[in-house]
């Protein structure tokens, strides 16, 4: 049975995938974008997006998804609901399974995203958009002049705190260890930031609410006691997982499983490109990963044209 063929296959359908698919089509590339949820991936669970240019009001994530993908749609690119089961990258043209079909393509472009690893705390789920958040720069601003919990010790939990004690009333920075793993250099600014309280071996044990986040016990972890804080939002900064699974063995990865691709977004396979936050990059916010779908398409265009030269050239 012949597969369907097609010029480019980007997995994923958030702000990455769906840029690269505007790109694609809008430069005649017959392309197709498989996602397994809606338009907009991640973007479209978060209720006000306030970091993307064009909306000075902010605008729904879900809403924003919708418009990416007709903005795709316009220009003829083909979008299905499908999940990838696996991949086959070193053939060519590069072989697609899916749970209803198989495709072929002779560029992929992988924006499957990256994934916030959850506290797995009873209630955490149902509270995103009512309290808790895993990103302080997309969501902060719902909390201005409100007091929140920032949970981790890394370079993001702290930088996440700082940031949002510019603009709530008071920040929590609750950590498991004794000593922040952030970077040196922002010990000191925590220590001068007055809305800042750092609280060490400690960790959330139970997150309270009403119809949304209310507060949350904290737990000391050397002695066992507990107490309450009381807070209008929970973020919780512990690390992402990149959704690359199904990759590996195929393009080259980083230790934390990122794969890794610079700004031109090609990987260590001729023909692959990742976009958004699945790849190693410094920043992974919407307006990146829209800006490495469109960069992902102009190498992707390149690629086959080479590809029909060194054809043209084998057949005369």
């Amino acid at each position: 049975m012949t597969m369907a063929h097609y010029d480019t296959i980007i997995i994923g359908g958030g702000p990455g995938g769906y840029a690269a698919a505007l790109y694609c089509a809008r430069a005649g590339l017959q392309t197709l974008l498989l996602e397994k949820l809606s338009p907009g991936g991640q973007m479209a669970t978060t209720s006000q997006v306030d970091n993307y240019p064009g909306f000075e009001n902010g605008v729904d994530g879900f809403a924003l998804g919708e418009k990416m993908k007709l903005g795709a749609d316009r220009f003829g690119a083909m979008s299905e609901i499908k999940e990838v089961t696996a991949v086959v990258l070193s053939a060519k043209p590069k072989i697609i399974h899916t749970t209803d079909g198989e495709y072929e393509a002779e560029t992929v472009i992988l924006a499957t995203g990256a994934s916030p690893r959850t506290l797995g705390l009873p209630n955490e789920a149902k509270l995103v958009n009512r309290g808790v958040a895993y990103c302080a720069t997309c969501d902060g601003m719902m909390y201005k002049g409100k007091t929140v919990i920032v949970n981790g010790g890394g370079d993001t939990a702290v930088t996440d705190a700082l940031f949002l004690a510019k603009i709530c009333k008071h920040v929590y920075l609750i950590h498991r260890r004794d000593t922040l793993r952030a970077s040196k250099g922002y010990l000191e600014t925590i220590r001068n930031t007055g809305n800042l309280t750092f609280i060490p071996d400690a960790k959330i044990s139970e997150i309270l609410f009403d119809k949304k986040v209310t507060g949350a016990k904290i737990e000391n972890i050397k002695t066992g006691d507990v107490t309450e804080l009381a807070a209008e939002g929970i973020f919780i900064a512990i690390g992402r997982i990149p959704n690359t699974e199904l990759f590996i063995g195929f393009v080259n990865m980083d230790a934390q499983g990122y794969i890794i691709a610079d700004e031109t977004t090609r990987t260590s396979v001729p023909g692959v490109f990742a976009v958004g936050d699945v790849r190693t990059k410094p920043l992974r916010q919407i307006v990146t990963a829209a800006s490495d779908g469109a960069v992902a398409s102009k190498f992707a265009e390149e690629y086959l044209l080479e590809l029909r030269k060194t054809k043209t050239a084998s057949l005369s």
